[in-house]
């Protein structure tokens, strides 16, 4: 695997209509979040505590676009990506 590249993580639906699920890897303060779109997005550098906030948001989709979207590096995963792995 390419350094500092995961496979993903379990992700949970949520309820949300911007966002279908939510996966957080504590070791690696990694978390994923897959959109309604297909789209999956890793975020790099999130503290625990910002997930569980992210998750006990009264809007799921709010909070990201406020508090996490541009605060923390982040890189699409493609199905290409996930090939390349293999």
């Amino acid at each position: 695997m390419a350094p500092g590249f995961s496979a993903g993580v379990d992700r949970t639906s949520v309820d949300s209509s911007a966002i279908e699920a939510l996966g957080y890897d504590g070791s690696e303060n990694l978390l994923e979040v897959k959109f309604r779109t297909g789209r999956v997005y890793q975020y790099f550098m999130v503290p625990n505590a910002e997930y569980e906030r992210l998750r006990a948001a009264e809007s799921i989709g709010a909070y990201f676009n406020r508090e996490i979207r541009t605060r923390y590096p982040s890189r699409e995963i493609t199905s290409e990506a996930l090939q390349n792995l293999k």
